[in-house]
């Protein structure tokens, strides 16, 4: 009776830890759940730093563009001269009216249909203009181009408080900076705010101030182009 009894005892206590262990076992969806917080955690968890992607390095900004002085058009700055070299183009008229002709010493040049016309004093624009207006007596529409190959009667004069002051011929447009660049720069009681350039407009003579420092600095807008006869006064 007594083993009986034993054996219904263990019995009853193998069952019930069976069923014990069966309910401590996570069902699949428990498992899923569990995963996925797993999952969530770990995406919001912190990121060292040392172990992050590094970040992309920036890209530097274009310097700023800084106009050149030689970007201003010539044709409208530069008043041809004696001895300049002139490359004269009427399109579709070469080669009977395309030549390169000198200015002769009387400021005049020669070209087939319209023979002597004055050159001397004009812009290459002022001059393009003059000889499509005449070679219209004789052509449909005529389309004609001037260039100033070389130039010979250039000369500007540097005087006053620089190293070196006197006339300089000019065989290409320059500014008055590089005019004065040329002249060996300022000397040091040079008065900087009081540069002038003399230009002669017909029976007048023109004062122009030039801004030395703030051409120094930078602005291009106030180095302009010297011109033929030209007279730069540093005091």
């Amino acid at each position: 009776m007594i083993r009986r009894v034993s054996l219904f005892f263990l019995s009853g206590v193998c069952a019930a830890s069976l069923a014990y262990a069966q309910d401590a076992q996570p069902t699949p969806a428990q498992v899923t759940a569990t995963t996925a917080a797993a999952a969530t955690a770990v995406a919001a968890a912190p990121v060292d730093d040392a172990s992050a992607a590094p970040a992309p390095a920036p890209v530097p900004k274009a310097p700023p563009v800084v106009r050149s002085s030689s970007a201003v058009d010539m044709s409208k700055e530069y008043l041809i001269g004696p001895e300049d070299v002139l490359d004269i183009t009427v399109w579709k008229n070469c080669p009977d009216l395309c030549r390169t002709v000198p200015v002769r010493p009387d400021g005049k040049l020669s070209l087939p249909l319209v023979n002597d016309v004055q050159a001397s004093g004009l812009t290459p624009m002022d001059l393009r203009q003059h000889l499509t207006d005449q070679l219209s007596e004789y052509l449909p529409s005529p389309e004609v181009s001037v260039i100033v190959r070389e130039v010979h009667n250039f000369k500007v004069a540097v005087v006053g408080s620089v190293k070196m002051p006197g006339d300089y011929e000019i065989k290409s447009q320059a500014t008055v900076l590089e005019l004065i660049a040329r002249a060996q720069g300022l000397t040091e009681f040079a008065n900087r705010d009081k540069i002038v350039v003399l230009r002669q407009n017909g029976t007048k003579t023109e004062r122009i101030k030039f801004n030395y420092r703030k051409v120094a600095e930078g602005d291009d807008q106030d180095n302009f182009f010297v011109r033929a006869g030209d007279v730069i006064v540093v005091p």
